[in-house]
């Protein structure tokens, strides 16, 4: 057997004819809606879990970078949409901390409250604010993805770092996107 040394984790092909990359995304609810579209089609296209996320810079808007689940897909246990959507914004940046380059601010999006190794990852991006949709309880209650542990304190560990917090935002509608994957039996891990 010959040691691999490099790997590639894409995309779904449909992510570019999806996504208006130039576009702005100025409010938190039009961050939230963004990333609830890219879990729904991640189930719908069957190109991964029912996960979708998002960085974007602030005050502006800008979206930098987007990520769906492609676990599976790309048979790769760290494939969640806020790791690709960190890794996708990182080297788009050419940096390997968003904020590394000067004051700029960033924002995580994200369908779902952050997975133990996604909260994990989050104070060494450079992301400053975090907003998502629904709940790790909600995750769990409606499919059978564990979300692992994460400490009790987490919003203020993320608040000593400098990273504040919004949640329940579209939190339904989010809901929704955990019980389609569900109920068209989507492999949970």
């Amino acid at each position: 057997m010959t040691l691999q040394t490099s790997i590639s984790l894409t995309l779904p092909e449909w992510i570019e004819a999806e996504i208006e990359s130039t576009a702005s995304y100025p409010s938190d609810l039009e961050k939230i809606e963004l990333v609830i579209r890219l879990a729904r089609l991640n189930v719908e296209r069957h190109t991964g879990g029912p996960f979708g996320a998002a960085i974007f810079r602030d005050p502006s808007g800008e979206l930098i970078a987007v990520g769906v689940n492609r676990v599976v897909p790309e048979t790769c246990s760290v494939a969640h949409a806020e790791m690709m959507a960190y890794m996708l914004a990182e080297s788009r940046l050419g940096t390997h901390r968003l904020n590394e380059k000067g004051p700029a601010k960033f924002t995580l999006a994200s369908s779902a409250q952050p997975c133990a190794m996604c909260f994990g990852a989050l104070p060494w991006t450079g992301v400053q604010h975090l907003i998502f949709a629904a709940r790790s309880e909600d995750v769990e209650r409606l499919t059978d993805f564990d979300e692992g542990p994460v400490p009790r304190d987490w919003e203020s560990q993320l608040a000593k770092r400098g990273i504040s917090v919004k949640q329940d935002i579209l939190r339904s509608e989010a809901c929704d996107v955990l019980s389609l994957y569900q109920a068209t039996h989507g492999i949970s891990y």
